[in-house]
């Protein structure tokens, strides 16, 4: 991807926090740069690496943006603090991001100027989203897609598909995992008798034909959530969802409205909101088209791009 945009590549080992080799190799880099550098990191040690280049370059006009993606609370060391004052923008991909990370510092003097701290929702760089009315020349197919790994809630869709039996309900999976806990996963559903009723495809890079081709989705998540790409990705092309609200998910998307919105973790209300979407085609549709209204409104990569280009430019 970078070199189709004729970008070039410095490579370094980013080994954390005692990683000195490339410190001194993104410094020399800086150095050779004539005019201002952003550098945008997405984790604490690659700040600290980004922070000590800049400063052993000499180079004044280096900015050192980071990204924040998980719903944690922050560390309040002082290595840490040292570098979240020097950070020129810390975005976080959602409110409940950012929440969870500064209640470390609850009343208390937070190291981080407010200025420099950013909500950013994350969004698709897609052409030119389209709503696409789903087939009726296939079953009825609800689809999770996403890494299958634990806490993406697999073990409880695959317990509430007991409860949709004889229901004319399919199951698309879409994704990739271990291969121990795949196995897991598919012993789980010949256990429970749902096997047939399951088709599994590996991870694809692009899963809009997927989605094209499935009546809602289901995102069933046990960990929070700091900001789910796959649920924009139905929305992008007009399909509803069930999805674990959990995490960042109310902040995208309201219950009743794109979809539907559940506690995680519970199989039977898993199962009675796939029936409520299976046996409404009016509802689908109507949901659907108000995602995809919300995505072209609210999530669309000019809704990303601009703010973030704002705060490099600032």
């Amino acid at each position: 991807m970078f070199q189709k945009h004729d970008i070039d590549l410095v490579h370094a080992p980013l080994q954390g926090f005692y990683d000195f080799y490339s410190v001194n190799i993104l410094s020399k880099y800086l150095k050779e740069i004539d005019g201002p550098v952003v550098l945008h990191v997405h984790g604490f040690r690659d700040g600290f690496t980004a922070l000590a280049a800049r400063k052993l370059s000499g180079k004044k006009d280096v900015k050192v943006i980071m990204t924040r993606h998980k719903v944690r609370r922050a560390v309040d060391s002082w290595p840490l603090r040292i570098i979240y004052r020097n950070l020129d923008a810390l975005i976080f991909v959602s409110r409940a991001a950012r929440d969870r990370f500064m209640s470390t510092w609850h009343n208390r003097l937070v190291p981080i100027k407010a200025d420099r701290i950013h909500v950013i929702h994350n969004s698709l760089n897609i052409p030119e989203a389209l709503y696409t009315p789903p087939s009726s020349n296939r079953p009825l197919t609800a689809m999770f897609h996403g890494p299958l790994k634990p806490g993406k809630g697999l073990e409880i869709l695959i317990d509430a598909m007991t409860m949709l039996k004889g229901k004319r309900i399919r199951l698309r999976i879409v994704g990739s995992g271990t291969p121990d806990f795949v196995d897991r996963l598919r012993r789980r559903a010949i256990s429970r008798g749902v096997m047939e009723m399951i088709d599994w495809h590996k991870h694809t890079d692009d899963p809009l034909p997927f989605i094209n081709d499935c009546d809602f989705g289901v995102l069933p998540s046990v960990d929070e959530e700091a900001f789910g790409l796959a649920n924009i990705e139905y929305m992008s092309v007009g399909r509803p969802q069930i999805s674990s609200s959990n995490g960042a998910q109310p902040e995208y998307l309201t219950d009743g409205w794109e979809g539907i919105l559940i506690p995680p973790a519970n199989p039977s209300f898993l199962a009675e909101s796939i029936i409520k979407l299976a046996s409404d085609p009016e509802l689908r549709i109507k949901m659907g088209k108000r995602a995809f209204q919300t995505f072209t409104e609210r999530l669309s990569w000019q809704h990303f791009i601009l703010p973030l280009t704002q705060i490099y430019l600032s």
